[in-house]
């Protein structure tokens, strides 16, 4: 497949797992932010909350176009069941992403309803998927 396949598999790789850094580390600020108590310091998680958010939407999106282009341009898993499965557990991480957007918004606005217990077992999510994802990459099953 010579170099081109090697480099966009190279990039798509290193996209999602920063991706991924960004899944796992954002849920953690909900977590200080259910539990703050002081404006300013409140004030300072939102606005990180905010930045991370950006930046994993902007890692995201060329992740997903490059994981697009491995499997329709060079035909990897091509009409494998494992890549079906596997795009199954893409888009619920894609979800993911916007739910939360959707916290964020709710942290924005005050409206926050959940405590920083439910956001550490919210931040398991990514984790599961995470090894769901790469088993099927790796087990072709």
């Amino acid at each position: 497949m010579g170099n081109a396949y090697l480099w966009v598999k190279t990039f798509h790789i290193v996209l999602i797992t920063s991706w991924f850094a960004g899944l796992f580390y954002l849920p953690r600020i909900f977590v200080n932010l259910a539990e703050e108590k002081n404006t300013q310091a409140y004030a300072r998680l939102l606005g990180m909350a905010d930045r991370l958010y950006r930046f994993m939407t902007i890692l995201a999106v060329p992740a997903v176009l490059l994981g697009l282009m491995l499997w329709l341009y060079f035909g990897i898993g091509a009409g494998d069941i494992w890549m079906h499965a596997k795009l199954f557990f893409v888009l619920l991480l894609i979800g993911y992403h916007h739910v939360c957007l959707s916290f964020l918004k709710k942290f924005r606005a005050g409206l926050n309803t959940k405590s920083g217990v439910w956001y550490r077992w919210f931040n398991e999510i990514p984790v599961l998927l995470l090894v769901v994802i790469v088993a099927l990459v790796i087990f072709k099953p």
